[in-house]
Formats: C-alpha cells, sequence, structure tokens
C-alpha cells in the first residue's frame, strides 16, 4: 500500500535515505552500531507529487542531499536504542493510538544562525505532530535532545548564504496540504544507511503485523530445516 502521508521511496540505495537532523547533531558512531546499540528515526512521508515538487525546489537551492533525502516530517530523530522489540513495539502502540489528521505546510523559516537551514513551516497539524513527538521520545525512545522539538520541511540546508536567503524567499508563500496516515520506523544500519523497518497505519491493528512476522518467521526456520 502507498498512500498518501507513506514516504514512497527506496531504501536501498548507496547514499539512504531517514530522518533529518538538520537542525540536531547526529548521534555518533560511538553510540550507533556500539555494541547491542542501534539507531532509528521515525517520519511522516509526504505524496509522491508534493514529495518531488519540494526535491525540486531543494536541488535548485544546491542542496546536494535533494536527491537522496525525499521531503518529509522528522517525528523522531536519530536515537540509538538497545532494545529492538521494545523499540518497535512501542511505535506500533503509538501508531495504533493515533487517528489520521491533516498537514498543511506553508511559508517559511530558518533557524539561522544556530543552524543553516531553510525550512518550510507546518501549519495545520503541527500540534499533532508534537504529541507524536512527545508520546515516541518515552520509554525505549526517551532521550534528551539539545533543542525544543519543531516540525518542520528543510529545503535548504549547509549551502552558501545566498543560496539560503533564495530558499527562504522563494517558498514564502509555498502551500500544500494533504492527509497523514502513517508513519515509517526506520533504522540506521551499520553502513550507514536508513532502512524502512515499517510504515506503520494509524489506528491499524498492529496485531496482523505482529501475526505476519510470525508466519514470515515461521517459514524462514522451515526452509532452513
Amino acid at each position: 500500500m502507498c498512500a498518501a502521508g507513506q514516504l514512497n521511496v527506496k531504501t536501498d540505495t548507496p547514499q539512504g535515505v531517514g530522518p533529518d537532523e538538520s537542525r540536531q547533531p547526529a548521534v555518533t558512531g560511538t553510540d550507533c552500531g556500539a555494541g547491542d546499540t542501534m539507531c532509528v528515526g521515525v517520519i511522516l512521508g509526504f505524496p509522491p507529487e508534493i514529495a518531488r515538487e519540494l526535491q525540486a525546489w531543494r536541488a535548485s537551492f544546491g542542496d546536494p542531499m535533494a536527491e537522496v533525502i525525499p521531503a518529509h516530517i522528522t517525528l523522531i530523530t536519530t536515537t540509538p536504542t538497545q532494545d529492538w522489540a521494545a523499540t518497535r513495539d512501542h511505535v506500533r502502540e503509538v501508531a495504533r493510538s493515533q487517528e489520521p489528521f491533516t498537514i498543511t505546510i506553508s511559508g517559511t523559516g530558518s533557524f539561522r544562525p544556530v543552524s543553516p537551514v531553510v525550512f518550510v513551516n507546518v501549519e495545520e497539524g503541527f500540534e499533532e505532530c508534537v504529541q507524536l513527538h512527545e508520546k515516541l521520545q518515552t520509554g525505549p525512545l526517551e532521550r534528551l535532545l539539545p533543542f525544543p522539538y519543531h516540525p518542520h520541511v528543510t529545503v535548504a540546508h549547509d549551502v552558501a548564504k545566498e543560496n539560503l536567503d533564495e530558499a527562504e524567499t522563494v517558498l514564502r508563500d509555498y502551500r500544500a496540504t494533504f492527509p497523514v496516515v502513517s508513519m515509517g520506523l526506520y533504522e540506521h544500519d551499520t553502513n550507514g544507511i536508513w532502512q524502512l523497518r515499517e510504515e506503520l497505519d494509524f489506528g491499524g491493528d498492529t496485531d496482523k503485523t505482529q501475526q505476519a512476522e510470525s508466519t514470515s518467521t515461521g517459514r524462514k526456520s522451515s526452509a532452513a530445516n
């Protein structure tokens, strides 16, 4: 299923895709992939036509990441966890308790001078994103962040000042509205690539997902025998 609000990209590209860390420092390699620690992120994907449009704009501002990071809203940035099962179940439960909602992105803002980032604002749906973030950033994903969470859509990051100025001006009147029906749970693998592990429907029956995984595991065990 590829509904509006789901991330519609391949995750096996050499560059990978995943949660935007444009305002927050990445977790270092000493945290991710060390021992039993893995890193995850959770995002809201965009409908393909809006994602393509914003990706084209990002490329026009000279941002090389436009080719590898589709437009999205990060709910959980790179976060270490030592218990994948608990993390997966936690994110599933949050998704199951969330109703679909509408996102409207409109106008531009910037994290300058703290970070060289220009973004499109999340207008409608801002509070829902914040609430989802607060629910997700608990339990196995609890983490103290260096900045308050601010949902946004990055359109230019770490490019020349004039390009950042252009992005902030050109997209000042940009506006798009779409439904959000799911969120993606990503893993940052040992090769530094973001891999989509699950796309979780809001209000969905996660028991079906668990049953499908059990069936798949059973088949693999039978094949091995």
